[in-house]
């Protein structure tokens, strides 16, 4: 029973990483900026780790089945 909230989280987490991490790959690849008023290495620097992160935590939920 516990598995179901794990598996939840986990596809949660890997959409929302995946999704920001083809988001910002595709920003950057066209040259626009990522974030308004912010420097445009900054904000590609910051959506990017924050994609690893989520893509970490998902994968982290996933082990705990």
């Amino acid at each position: 029973m516990e598995s179901g909230p794990a598996i939840f989280t986990g596809v949660v987490f890997a959409l929302f990483g995946g999704g920001l991490l083809v988001w910002t790959a595709t920003r950057v690849h066209r040259r626009e900026p990522v974030a308004h008023g912010v420097s445009p290495v900054a904000s590609a620097t910051v959506a990017t780790v924050l994609a690893v992160i989520a893509l970490a935590l998902g994968a982290w939920c996933f082990t705990r089945l």
